[in-house]
C-alpha cells in the first residue's frame, strides 16, 4: 500500500509495573470491553452481596478498590460512589448500597498528581465528600481475587480495578522499529 505518511494510531496497554498475574483480578479501562467488564463485575458484586449472609463476605462484596489516582482512577471511584450511594439506592432488599466502600488508592503523596496541587486537593476533598476513601503514599504490593494489600495494610475487596499504568502499545515490535526505554516508536519531528 503506497503512503506519503503512515499514521498507526495503536493505542496504549494497562502497565502493571512487572505484575501482570494481577491483571485477571484488577481489569483497567482502555476500551469498551473493558468498561463493559468492569460494569458487570460491579453489578454481579452488589447481587451477589444481596444473597451472602456472612457479614464480612458481604463486606468484601461492598467493598470496591481502585488502583492509581490518575484521571482515570478518580473518574472511576466519583462515578462507582455515586452509583452505590445514590443509583442504585432502591433497588435491593438486604443490602444498603450506601454501606459500599470506595477506595482509592494511590502510591503518591497526592491524586491528580499532573495537575496543579489546588486541584489535586479540590478532586480530593470532592471525592470524599462523595463517600470515598482516599488512601495516598503506599503502593499496591499484592493483589488476588479476594484483596489488595498496599504499604502494611490489606483491604479485602471482591471488586479491584486498575487505574496505575500506562504502557505503550508493542507497535515498535510489531514494526520492527527503534523505540524509546517506554517502548514507544521514535518518530520524526
Amino acid at each position: 500500500v503506497a503512503f506519503d505518511t503512515l499514521v498507526l494510531a495503536t493505542g496504549a496497554r494497562h502497565a502493571y509495573f512487572g505484575h501482570d498475574e494481577w491483571e485477571p483480578f484488577a481489569p483497567g479501562l482502555k476500551t469498551l470491553e473493558d468498561a463493559t467488564t468492569i460494569r458487570r463485575r460491579i453489578l454481579l458484586a452488589f447481587e451477589q452481596a444481596e444473597r451472602e449472609t456472612d457479614v464480612a463476605r458481604r463486606q468484601a462484596l461492598l467493598t470496591l478498590a481502585i488502583v492509581g489516582g490518575g484521571p482515570t482512577g478518580v473518574e472511576l471511584a466519583g462515578t462507582i460512589a455515586e452509583l452505590a450511594h445514590d443509583t442504585l439506592r432502591d433497588e435491593f432488599r438486604n443490602i444498603d448500597t450506601r454501606q459500599t466502600r470506595v477506595v482509592l488508592i494511590e502510591a503518591g503523596d497526592r491524586i491528580l498528581a499532573n495537575f496543579a496541587p489546588a486541584l489535586s486537593a479540590y478532586a480530593q476533598t470532592a471525592l470524599e465528600r462523595l463517600g470515598v476513601t482516599v488512601e495516598l503514599g503506599r503502593a499496591v504490593t499484592e493483589l488476588d481475587a479476594d484483596s489488595v494489600i498496599f504499604g502494611d495494610k490489606r483491604l479485602p475487596a471482591k471488586t479491584i480495578l486498575w487505574a496505575a499504568g500506562v504502557a505503550a502499545s508493542p507497535a515498535a515490535e510489531w514494526l520492527g522499529a527503534n523505540a524509546d526505554r517506554a517502548g514507544r516508536v521514535l518518530v520524526e519531528p
